[in-house]
């Protein structure tokens, strides 16, 4: 844990888990600070990941599982012959127009979380091979697994980073706040 998440109020679980899920943002944000969009385009490792394609499949993914609870149409449809533009930016894409796009799509979890009747509602899984035919989740599952997944690529962002200028996670947290490490 490099940030810590406030207590939620008592009772207040939905507050719990959006917090958990701005942590996880923050992650992958501050892996962005300080850096020109050539820098979050580079690829220090054999892996194809990029942070600026990090940031954009974060915020694409948490559009589109929105999206499936809302049962709306992801903004982004992806499939197999176009799922690598996911994680990269396009030439008309920048880091501060992913982090416009994203800063938007939290909001609208954050109402959707805030808004539902209940967390044990239920939308359908969509119909790809690896969910369960039928499958249905719960809006307490979307939050775990929009931290599960913001988490995941939070981590490969601590990676990248420290391979491109050697900030690790720590440093970050304090550069974000203006403050000294160590």
């Amino acid at each position: 844990m490099v940030a810590h998440v406030g207590a939620e109020a008592p009772g207040d679980e939905r507050g719990a888990l959006l917090s958990f899920i701005e942590e996880q943002r923050g992650g992958v944000r501050r892996s962005l600070l300080g850096l020109t969009d050539e820098q979050a385009a580079a690829r220090p490792s054999a892996s194809e990941l990029s942070l600026g394609g990090l940031l954009k499949h974060v915020a694409e993914v948490e559009q589109s599982w929105l999206a499936r609870a809302k049962g709306e149409p992801p903004a982004v449809r992806r499939d197999q012959s176009n799922w690598h533009e996911s994680f990269v930016l396009l030439d008309d894409e920048s880091v501060a127009s992913q982090f416009a796009y994203w800063e938007k799509v939290a909001a609208e979890t954050e109402q959707y979380v805030r808004s539902v009747p209940s967390l044990d509602d239920t939308f359908p899984l969509p119909p790809d091979p690896w969910f369960p035919p039928e499958g249905r989740v719960s809006v307490r599952w979307l939050c775990l697994h929009l931290i599960r997944e913001t988490a995941r690529h939070a981590g490969h962002a601590d990676i990248i980073r420290e391979s491109l200028d050697g900030k690790t996670a720590f440093e970050l947290v304090a550069l974000e706040r203006g403050t000294g490490w160590g």
